[in-house]
């Protein structure tokens, strides 16, 4: 049963990733991956809270399977997010590639935190 709720969540997750990514970046006329940095933060805010309402006891253990493991592993990509940091370095596009990892770094773990915190108040 858990497997079936990872890969139900992966199904939504990963044509989601792909879908926002696109639509995203459409709009952005840059080089820097808008996209990808997009789906990252948006996940790591799920992630936040998520986490929070499973410590807070209003979310079940399948849900965070479902939703955590599954819609957030698929939906968001370390590894995207390393092939394009990659990219733009070997292009000659340093600053972004640092813009990059520190405004993705920073991004995704204030998402995250401020995704636990809203999950306490509303749950605590």
């Amino acid at each position: 049963m858990n497997w079936l709720l990872v890969v139900l969540g992966a199904m939504v997750g990963a044509p989601l990733r792909y879908l926002t990514d696109r639509a995203v970046q459409a709009r952005h006329d840059s080089v820097f991956p808008w996209g990808t940095f997009v789906v990252n933060v948006t996940g790591c805010l799920v992630l936040g809270l998520l986490t929070g309402a499973v410590s807070a006891g209003a979310a079940s253990a399948h849900l965070q399977l479902l939703l955590g493991t599954g819609l957030c592993g698929a939906l968001t990509t370390y590894s995207t997010f390393s092939y394009e940091t990659l990219r733009l370095t070997e292009t000659g596009a340093g600053l972004y590639a640092a813009a990059n990892v520190v405004a993705s770094l920073a991004a995704g773990l204030g998402a995250a935190f401020a995704g636990a915190a809203i999950a306490r108040t509303v749950w605590a």
